[in-house]
């Protein structure tokens, strides 16, 4: 999509972080704005001085997302950009992990971005335009990271849908990009403002958050970074590239495994 000018995106998870920078980097790129979050001063915020309503929404709530599609259509008649980008992070090992810190975060991660293709994509095909979606995932669903293992398990998922869904998009003229990022200086260490009550642990402590290497990046580079895969249809957004050494030892291992087998 070279010209966003005039056109319509829609940003979850636009209260703060990432979600802000991309609503005002979209805005500053000619778009009009549907700024989606459960924290409403948040996106107040956002919103203030854009041309873009906001919606309250929880993303892992499916009829909440489907309102949001409703409302979205209903002040400008199209969407052309989707930016699934409503996130939540979670610490601790894998054998500690809760019923409900699994509900929760993927509830948010996962079923927050499936939630968003059911709502927005058929609508986006049905409108015979070009279009893109963005889903954010994380370096963690590239490469896991001990302590991670519910947040890892989500992300992994968000990139294996956007893998395939980049295929299945390609057909109706819509692109689809994954971004997949190390440290940004954004609220997500602070998840747990927004945990639903039903969802709390009980008596339980919060593991202390994961150190994660590499930069820790502000969040409107990363922002002019998918506006960019959005013109130019680039599907893996990194912004971090002191990642690729991870990245091809993942891969290194793979291969490995493969040519180091007992014969049959």
């Amino acid at each position: 999509m070279r010209e966003l000018a005039g056109r319509v995106a829609v940003v979850t998870g636009a209260a703060s972080g990432i979600g802000r920078a991309l609503a005002r980097a979209l805005a500053q790129a000619g778009m009009r704005i549907v700024a989606a979050d459960v924290d409403e001063a948040g996106l107040a915020q956002t919103i203030d001085g854009l041309d873009g309503v906001a919606v309250r929404t929880d993303v892992s709530e499916r009829r909440e997302v489907l309102a949001l599609a409703d409302r979205a259509w209903a002040a400008y008649g199209a969407v052309h950009v989707v930016c699934n980008n409503a996130g939540v992070a979670l610490w601790g090992g894998l054998e500690a992990a809760t019923h409900r810190d699994w509900r929760w975060v993927l509830g948010v991660n996962l079923w927050g971005v499936i939630h968003g293709v059911e709502a927005f994509v058929p609508r986006m095909i049905a409108q015979q335009s070009e279009g893109h979606v963005v889903n954010t995932a994380s370096m963690a669903g590239l490469i896991a990271s001990q302590g991670l293992g519910v947040y890892n398990t989500s992300k992994y998922a968000v990139v294996g849908l956007s893998e395939t869904l980049v295929k299945d998009l390609r057909p109706y003229g819509i692109g689809v990009s994954v971004l997949c990022p190390m440290g940004v200086a954004t609220r997500i260490r602070d998840s747990e403002r927004g945990r639903p009550p039903a969802l709390r642990n009980e008596g339980a402590a919060a593991a202390a958050p994961v150190e994660l290497i590499g930069r820790t990046l502000s969040p409107e580079p990363v922002a002019a970074m998918v506006v960019d895969a959005i013109r130019r249809n680039r599907f893996y957004i990194i912004p971090h590239e002191e990642s690729l050494e991870a990245i091809r030892r993942r891969f290194q291992r793979i291969e490995e495994a493969i040519r180091d087998r007992e014969p049959a």
